[in-house]
């Protein structure tokens, strides 16, 4: 099975998450992401086999996000394939990230990237990248 895990957010913000993602479709086409699967992603780890998984859950169920104030105040998009996000910097979020793959690696699933940058797809195979300010600024 295909595993990443992820951070989903209330629906209230999915919501308005949501409208994010209107804006940026509006300016770069592309396939914009269903509301109800926003998300923020910690980890991708690709195929994993059912018992890897259910030690998975054992080695993450202790794991906790710190409180917080994220602000999602720029949009950014990874060139190849073509998304486009919302995200900025948090500190807890790193932290929640480097903690998360300290236990996958100790369990053998896979490596941590390079670097993390917290964030929400709100559009895949964008036309443009070419982005106006974000809304979420004002």
């Amino acid at each position: 099975m295909r595993l990443f895990l992820a951070l989903m957010p209330p629906p209230r913000l999915r919501e308005r998450l949501g409208e994010l993602a209107d804006a940026a479709h509006a300016q770069c086409g592309g396939r914009r992401m269903p509301d109800e699967t926003l998300h923020v992603t910690l980890a991708f780890l690709g195929e994993v086999t059912e018992k890897q998984a259910t030690e998975l859950v054992d080695g993450v169920q202790g794991l906790a996000v710190e409180p917080d104030e994220w602000h999602l105040d720029r949009w950014g998009h990874f060139r190849q394939p073509g998304i486009v996000w919302v995200g900025g910097p948090s500190p807890a979020l790193a932290a929640l990230h480097a903690r998360l793959w300290s236990t996958l690696e100790a369990q053998g699933l896979g490596s941590r990237p390079a670097r993390f940058i917290p964030h929400v797809t709100l559009l895949r195979r964008a036309d443009s990248l070419d982005l106006a300010p974000c809304p979420a600024r004002s």
